[in-house]
């Protein structure tokens, strides 16, 4: 029976599935473009769609096999693998949708490919349990996003912030292979879990405690923890919208899910948790005050999502548990709350093209009242007022870390979720009493497919406090597996 699950195609499935059609795919593109076909961008979008939608049912029947993977342990697929694919592949869906029509303006289908290809290796990412096939998709899907970054090439600041990730991916991702490299000549493997087994009850050494604090300041770099953040408000800025919302929302749960795994679940033995302890703080501060000072949304929403992940790098903090699925639940609340963000941002427009500036929401409130209500309402959620999701999953991530001692830095979230209340706050004033902007022209709305994606993240955000029972009951028990 064990020979048979560790050589189970099914757990790559979804992987095999998702990279076929994308190959698939670039063929449909180069042939109706070679004959001049009209709607190309509409159709790749759709059957982009279609694809992701079969691959996340994949992923739903595919078995749950804790610790035990593909290919003598390459891969595996145990819950919080299913876990960080099935949220990957919303994130991804919700950012197809919403972002339709921006990709139609693009006029290049390739950057629909690399789009998806990027999906394809975070999966496989989520999925290694091997040091080396870790450092290739993370790679192939870097690849992927420093081209994106830059998609806009007519602009200037697109192509600065596409320049600016590359340098600062290649750093990150030398840092990596670095501590990789250490790790494997102290261990003499590369498998998570053989690592595991390793580490248990192991006095720390200088060497080793040196090659976990490089992975994680790595890891911290890709999902723009401080002080590693230095890319994210430049990248988010240069980057077109609808790649924006796609950086703010899918690579976050794919590297979040990857820090868990590596640094919980393989090194969990090693002193690493000051770095992390750290970057939280930091990040929390960072993120909160900084927003404060800005003038333009993306660099604005760039810095709340570094003061977000300082909040769920508080749950790995605890090493408890509870931290861990508040750590979860944070996660999935602030994807979807983000999604939800976005699908307005992508909807408004003015006489230049998708809105800028803070000030551009001027006067909302009294050209659309409820989708100045929406705007308030996600922005409440992210600043955790109730009785939001945004302030179910702060609470529970405050209490973990009260109950791990880890006073100061609960009292730290607090203060900075109250600081990070007052830029939510200007935007609504702004909305509801400011002169109207003319410059904004809601003319443009919604799409249909915007307005089911603004619908169903509304519907979670405002009633997700009167239910939030099965979210607790996942994420709990994802979180027994992966401290067992």
């Amino acid at each position: 029976m064990s020979i048979f699950v560790e050589n189970n195609i099914i757990l790559l499935l979804p992987e095999i599935f998702l990279s076929i059609l994308c190959l698939s795919l670039i063929l449909y593109g180069v042939f109706v473009e070679a004959n001049e076909g009209k709607g190309l961008i509409r159709n790749m979008v759709f059957l982009s769609i279609i694809s992701l939608v079969c691959t996340f049912l994949l992923v739903i029947l595919e078995p749950a096999i804790p610790s035990i993977g593909l290919f003598q342990g390459i891969v595996s697929g145990d819950e919080l693998t299913r876990f960080g694919k099935e949220l990957v592949l919303i994130g991804s869906i919700a950012t197809l949708l919403i972002g339709e029509r921006a990709f139609e303006e693009n006029k290049h289908f390739e950057y629909i490919i690399l789009f998806l290809f990027s999906i394809a290796s975070m999966l496989v990412m989520i999925s290694s349990y091997n040091l080396l096939t870790l450092y290739m998709t993370i790679e192939v899907q870097s690849l992927c996003f420093y081209v994106l970054a830059a998609s806009k090439n007519e602009n200037e600041f697109s192509v600065e912030a596409g320049i600016k990730y590359f340098l600062l991916g290649v750093l990150a991702s030398g840092i990596l292979l670095l501590g990789f490299t250490f790790l494997y000549g102290l261990t003499g493997t590369i498998n998570m879990g053989e690592m595991n087994i390793l580490f248990t009850g192991y006095n720390n050494s200088n060497e080793l405690t040196f090659a976990i604090v490089l992975i994680a300041i790595a890891l911290l770099f890709k999902i723009s923890a401080a002080p590693f953040h230095m890319w994210a408000p430049d990248v988010y800025e240069g980057a077109p919208l609808v790649i924006t919302a796609f950086f703010s929302i899918v690579p976050k749960v794919a590297y979040l899910v990857l820090f868990l795994r590596f640094l919980v679940s393989t090194c969990y033995e090693i002193d690493w948790i000051s770095v992390v302890l750290f970057s939280s703080a930091i990040s929390m501060v960072i993120g909160s005050f900084a927003a404060l000072s800005q003038k333009k949304i993306k660099r604005m929403l760039a810095f709340s999502s570094v003061g977000h992940i300082g909040y769920i790098l508080m749950g790995a903090c605890t090493g408890s548990i509870e931290g861990m699925q508040s750590m979860l639940l944070y996660l999935v609340t602030y994807v979807i709350t983000t999604i939800c963000l976005f699908s307005i941002l992508l909807a408004l427009r003015n006489s230049f093209g998708s809105i800028h500036y803070i000030h551009d929401f001027s006067g909302l409130a009294y050209k659309n009242p409820l989708l100045a209500i929406a705007t308030a309402l996600c922005l409440f959620s992210l600043a955790g007022i109730p009785p939001l999701a945004g302030f179910v999953s702060k609470f529970f991530l405050f209490f973990s870390a009260m109950s791990s001692s880890l006073y100061v830095l609960a009292f730290l979230g607090v203060l900075t979720s109250c600081v990070s209340c007052f830029y939510a706050i200007r935007i609504i004033k702004i909305m509801y009493f400011e002169k109207p902007n003319n410059l904004v022209d809601l003319s443009y709305g919604f799409t249909q497919s915007q307005a089911i994606v603004l619908g169903a993240s509304l519907f979670f955000i405002v009633f997700f406090f009167f239910y939030p029972e099965p979210l607790f009951l996942w994420t709990h028990d994802i979180a027994l597996n992966l401290i067992d």
